[in-house]
């Protein structure tokens, strides 16, 4: 394909000099510039859709060559093209007539697998739609702000169309809350609650996260959902949810911050799922504590503990910054101390997992971009379009969330083996 694109430009009446490419305004559109050579790709990517078309409609017609009518006479047969239609692009609208395909009798109709009927726009645009719209461009300046990069004209992006856009995600969001997570097994869960600056249908409500790992050490979005203050009975609704699709398996640790209504839902749904602490969250809290004149010195301390290599070292640095703290600053001594076990479950875990277990870091990044989008609404927000929006946006970071390390452990962590400090516990095999 690319080649043809080279031969192509080799040959148009456009092609322009190597070390010059005209650019021209156009003066009815402010800021809008014409690039020859983006204008020659688009044409060329014109004449490979057509080619790839043709091609398409030819293999068709020969997987029915040998049906024939009553008369004898073949039974599809061309029948001219179908009017010509526009296709937003990456690179600008490309002009497209898809061939017609008659059948005498009536019933065998061709359908372009490469442009469906009713495509207007190309994937990678569908998928910019949401992302401007998340990131705060409002649905009235989607046409000016997509002028530069889809043409003058750009049909099809008013208002209505990006309303319509919103009834959409809200329908994906609801089928993919009630999906079949019966085949799913996620050995790690993150978990978090989600506040936005933004007033919505009850000022108590928030977010509730919950992000997995499957065995085979990909994260994606496992359940999402509005709940009151993040209080128990929210969560527990959430998980009870997730056991009714399917997902019977326990995780093996769930990874949070120090919100006590999961804590206190998790137990009565997933029963050995053990609790690990978010250390972002508890330092944050620590030195929240202290004042500022120690909160340095003091997040330093921590980072001995959570940075140790063995859970003994950790246990000494944990007795160390209680002995310096609590005299003076007991509140902080006892946030740290009161979540002595659920901050190091992780040393009991491989230690190429660590850095996915000590914080719910993965949910917070990409929040931060959510609230980016709601920072910018105005009014009273409903429960329905707050889910969707976040859905989408989320869905779409998902693709790009890192994997876990060390993927060979997790079948060593599924099938119960002893890790002791991060290390494989030959001893505790043995006498197994």
């Amino acid at each position: 394909m690319v080649f043809k694109v080279i031969n192509a430009y080799e040959r148009s009446e456009y092609a322009v000099s190597k070390d010059k490419v005209t650019r021209l305004k156009s003066p009815g559109t402010p800021g809008v510039v014409h690039d020859a050579l983006t204008e020659l790709l688009r044409e060329g990517a014109q004449r490979l859709l057509a080619s790839a078309i043709e091609a398409e409609v030819a293999a068709f017609l020969e997987r029915f060559q040998g049906e024939k009518t009553a008369e004898g006479k073949s039974r599809l047969v061309r029948n001219g093209r179908l009017p010509s239609r526009t296709i937003q692009t990456g690179i600008g609208d490309v002009e497209v007539s898809v061939p017609r395909v008659r059948d005498r009798e009536g019933k065998i109709r061709f359908s372009s697998s490469i442009l469906p009927p009713y495509l207007r726009r190309t994937k990678t645009v569908e998928e910019l739609l949401p992302w401007l719209y998340l990131k705060g461009i409002s649905s009235g300046d989607f046409q000016e702000a997509l002028t530069v990069l889809l043409g003058p004209e750009a049909p099809g992006l008013s208002a209505g169309t990006i309303s319509r856009l919103k009834a959409n995600w809200k329908d994906e969001q609801a089928r993919w809350s009630r999906r079949d997570l019966s085949n799913r097994r996620y050995v790690y869960l993150w978990v978090d609650g989600i506040h936005f600056g933004v007033r919505m249908e009850d000022a108590a409500q928030c977010i509730l996260v919950v992000m997995g790992a499957t065995a085979e050490g990909k994260k994606e979005l496992v359940a999402l959902s509005d709940g009151y203050r993040e209080s128990e009975a929210s969560w527990r609704e959430l998980l009870l949810g997730l056991k009714s699709q399917g997902l019977q398996i326990d995780p093996e640790v769930a990874v949070g911050d120090g919100a006590l209504g999961f804590w206190k839902a998790l137990p009565q749904v997933f029963g050995t799922t053990r609790a690990q602490r978010c250390w972002v969250h508890k330092t944050a809290n620590i030195l929240n504590k202290l004042p500022k004149s120690q909160q340095a010195k003091a997040k330093a301390a921590l980072q001995e503990i959570w940075m140790a290599a063995t859970r003994q070292d950790a246990e000494q640095a944990f007795a160390h910054f209680l002995r310096v703290y609590r005299p003076k600053y007991p509140k902080a001594a006892d946030c740290l101390d009161k979540d002595r076990d659920a901050l190091l479950t992780f040393y009991d875990f491989p230690a190429e997992h660590w850095v996915h277990l000590r914080t719910t870091n993965p949910i917070e990044s990409t929040f931060a971009t959510v609230r980016l989008r709601t920072a910018k609404t105005r009014g009273c927000v409903s429960r329905d379009s707050i889910l969707a929006m976040v859905f989408m946006l989320v869905k779409s970071a998902e693709r790009h969330w890192r994997r876990l390390n060390g993927i060979a452990r997790l079948a060593q962590v599924i099938e119960g083996v002893v890790f002791r400090d991060g290390v494989q516990d030959n001893i505790e095999k043995i006498a197994a």
